[in-house]
Formats: C-alpha cells, sequence, structure tokens
C-alpha cells in the first residue's frame, strides 16, 4: 500500500522547502540528480547542504540561476516594497535568503528561457512564456517514472487554473511567466521525484501557516496571501492558520505542492514516527522557516487490532412523564423482543420540577426504525432523540461449563491483553438454580470456583 506522509506546515511551504524536507526524509539523492540532469532546461545548478536554522540541523535544497534567471526573491527589502539596492546570489521561489553552509551534487545545465515564476520577484530581462504544451514537454522529456510525470503534471495544472482566475483568463491561454521559470520547474519535478521515490500514496496536511502584509511581484505590490494562493486554498480546501508573521510563508508553488498531494487533514489518534525529515526556507522572518515531514504509520496495539472489533450502534432517548412503572416494564420487555441490545430507564427531574424516567435503548442501525415505531405505540412521548454512537467491544464466543448440578451456559471474552474473561448467562443460572434447590448466589459461587480451578 505505499507510505503516508504528515507535512506540518506551520511556518509555510515553499517548493525548495518541500523537497529538502523530502530529501532529508530519506529520498534518494542520487535518483533525484538523475532525473535534474536529464531535464531539457539549462540556466541553473541544484545544491543539496546541511544549514543551521533555529539551532536546528536541516537540510536546504538550493536552485542556483545563471545571471539571465535569477530573480529578487531573497531580497527582503525587495519583497516587502523596499529599496532594492543589493546583490544577487543563490535565489529560489518561497525561500533563498539563508545561504547554506556546505555544498554537494551539483549539476548545471544551458538552455535559453525565462526565469519569472508566480507571483515572485524579477530582473528586468527578456524571458520566454511557457504554456502547458511546454511545461508538459519538458517534463515528458524528463528521465522520471511515470507516477512522477503525474505527479509534477497535477501541481502545474493546479497552479494554471489558480493563475487563470488570478489574471481573468481560460486556463489554455494561461503563459507559465508567473510559473514556469526554470527554479519553479526544478522545484515542482524535484518533489514529484521525491514523492515516488519514497513510494507516498496517503499526505496528511492538517493547516498551513501563513503570514500578514504585503509583497512586491512582477505585478506590483499585492497583500499575503497572493491571489494565486488564495485560489488554490479556495480551490481545494485546504486549512489555513494566519500566524501574524510579518511576510509571505504559503508560495503558489508550496500552495500547489499541497493541493496535488494532500489527502487528508486529520491525523490518526495515535502513530509511530518511521522517519522525520525537516526542510530549511531562506527568507528570514520571526518565526523560522522550516518545514517538516515525517512518514508515519497508525499505531494499533497488535492484540487490539486482532481481538479487539469496532462497532457503531444507535443510542435512542425519550423523556417520559406520565408512565407507571408497569408500562415502563412492558415497553423494556417490547423493546427487547424487537432486537434492543440493551433498554434502561433513569429517574429525572423535567421542567417545572416534574419527576420522570429517561428512556434509553441500545441497537443497531438496522433496528432503528421499527424500536423507534414501537416507542411511539407503546409511550406518550412525541420526539425521540437519536444519536450515532462508536464503541469497542471484546471478541467473545458462547460456552459451557460443567458443574455438579449440571452444565452453565457461559460467555468468554478476550481482553486486550490476551487475558481471557467468564461470564455466566443470567438464564442459565436462574435455570440450574430452580433444577437444583439452590439458591442463585450457590450456583455464582460454584461457577467461580469452576473457573478459578
Amino acid at each position: 500500500m505505499g507510505n503516508t506522509l504528515y507535512l506540518e506546515c506551520r511556518s509555510g511551504i515553499s517548493g525548495d522547502m518541500t523537497v529538502a524536507a523530502l530529501l532529508d526524509l530519506g529520498a534518494d539523492k542520487e535518483v533525484l540528480m538523475k532525473a535534474l540532469q536529464s531535464l531539457p532546461v539549462q540556466g541553473f545548478q541544484t545544491q543539496i547542504s546541511r544549514v543551521v536554522k533555529a539551532g536546528l540541523d536541516v537540510c536546504d535544497f538550493n536552485v542556483v540561476l545563471d545571471k539571465a534567471h535569477e530573480n529578487h526573491d531573497h531580497d527582503m527589502e525587495y519583497l516587502h516594497g523596499h529599496s532594492h539596492e543589493h546583490s544577487h546570489g543563490e535565489v529560489h521561489e518561497h525561500s533563498r535568503h539563508d545561504m547554506p553552509h556546505e555544498h554537494g551534487h551539483h549539476h548545471g545545465q544551458a538552455h535559453e528561457h525565462e526565469h519569472c515564476r508566480g507571483h515572485e520577484h524579477h530582473h528586468e530581462h527578456p524571458h520566454e512564456h511557457r504554456g502547458m504544451p511546454q511545461i508538459r514537454g519538458i517534463i515528458e522529456g524528463a528521465e522520471i517514472t511515470d507516477r512522477a510525470k503525474a505527479i509534477a503534471v497535477r501541481i502545474f495544472e493546479i497552479l494554471a487554473k489558480a493563475e487563470a482566475k488570478a489574471h481573468g483568463v481560460p486556463e489554455d491561454q494561461v503563459h507559465f511567466h508567473e510559473v514556469g521559470a526554470v527554479d519553479s520547474i526544478v522545484d515542482i519535478i524535484s518533489a514529484a521525484v521525491c514523492l515516488d521515490n519514497l513510494d507516498i500514496t496517503q499526505t496528511v496536511i492538517p493547516f498551513l501557516g501563513e503570514g500578514k502584509g504585503t509583497v512586491r511581484c512582477q505585478h506590483g505590490i499585492l497583500p499575503v496571501p497572493v491571489p494565486a494562493v488564495v485560489n488554490i486554498l479556495e480551490a481545494h480546501k485546504i486549512p489555513v492558520e494566519m500566524t501574524g508573521v510579518e511576510g509571505e510563508l504559503i508560495t503558489p508553488t508550496g500552495a500547489a505542492i499541497a493541493a496535488a498531494i494532500g489527502t487528508s487533514d486529520r491525523l490518526p489518534g495515535r502513530f509511530v514516527i518511521k522517519g522525520t525529515g525537516i526542510g530549511a526556507g531562506k527568507r528570514s522572518y520571526e518565526r523560522p522557516s522550516l518545514l517538516r515531514a515525517m512518514l508515519i504509520e497508525e499505531s494499533v496495539e497488535r492484540q487490539e487490532e486482532e481481538q479487539a472489533e469496532q462497532d457503531v450502534i444507535y443510542k435512542l432517548e425519550t423523556n417520559l412523564d406520565d408512565c407507571t412503572g408497569e408500562a415502563l416494564g412492558y415497553v423494556m420487555d417490547r423493546l427487547m423482543e424487537k432486537g434492543a441490545r440493551d433498554v434502561h430507564f433513569l429517574p429525572v427531574y423535567m421542567k417545572k420540577n416534574r419527576p420522570a424516567y429517561e428512556l434509553a435503548v441500545i441497537c443497531d442501525a438496522d433496528k432503528v426504525k421499527a424500536l423507534e415505531q414501537t416507542i411511539f405505540q407503546e409511550t406518550t412521548t412525541i420526539g425521540i432523540r437519536r444519536m450515532k454512537m462508536e464503541r469497542s467491544i471484546l471478541p467473545r464466543e458462547a460456552s459451557t461449563v460443567m458443574l455438579r448440578e449440571g452444565e452453565l451456559r457461559i460467555k468468554k471474552c478476550v481482553l486486550p491483553d490476551g487475558h481471557v474473561r467468564s461470564y455466566p448467562e443470567y438464564e442459565s443460572v436462574i435455570r440450574l438454580a430452580q433444577e437444583s434447590g439452590m439458591s442463585f448466589q450457590q450456583v455464582m459461587d460454584e461457577f467461580l470456583q469452576a473457573v478459578r480451578s
């Protein structure tokens, strides 16, 4: 069945952070490098290194663009609409600020293409506009698995739809000057390769953390989250938490990755961690830009998994303030005859301090209609509360035990720790007591001696 990935996105998500986290989690670097070397794209190098961020040793994935393709993304003043007199170095969407300490796994290509992407930040350079046919051609030309190709195409399709909505144009007319930049292509294909390499089939993303304020982009100064991100969050119903951090934490590429691979926003109640990886971002905000990825497996104690069953039942409730004890006894008998698992009454006080009884019926789903009909027919109630409930039940089996007075029917239940607990059937105890002339308690005492021996 594949592995389950948990992405902890309290500090947002971007393409490079995702790739770094997956590499740190155990994705094969050599497989990734081979895939990137096969891309019909040039103008970049990749660097995989270890960096220290917030005192933690984490992985950094850096796409280094040549002079014709670099952007302003690492420059905080530029991003926030201030002066941009600065030098340029390593750059990437969402995070290219913190410089890695060590570098490894370099490769470069040489091909002409443009440097623009998403809402990211650009120099005045001529560039090509790539549409989805060109993007699909690049992906198809890469030496990667069909599954990795499908993941990459899915991410780009989500970006295309979001950008089309933001700019008010049909999807087939979207030119990927926003998302077709070299670094975006590398990020997305790298993420797809790593996800496939780790055999990720399910991904839990409880929420994405986002900041506030504005950022400068190709189209001017825009509020955070930028339109493409908003469109993705809306279309895919991705939960988001506004952190109050001044800055952009979610990039369009990161949002598209989350939308493409997310299968749930709920973690299992109990799970074991099979592996952990942390990817570093490059922007310097008050909250460190870190993305943690975990391989998880739902944890159920083997004995519980083998011996306990999860069951769903219904509980029917109503209040009765005008029934006699005799009538209630009759109602209980009728409900048990109709298939109720259990019936009980609780004394209660209702409005105006009227004494009454609360009738509660436990039953299976297929008995609800018949039992409700019986309650309406046999009582004066005009309304029934119905609740669907989960329960844990122990495996059980019917058995017998031989006493001096005869055979006693019992029920054996297996506890989660493997111990067996036995219970005598009430009717069988009564029968033996009547047949032998013993008291009910004497039969019970003899049963206890039998099971202890």
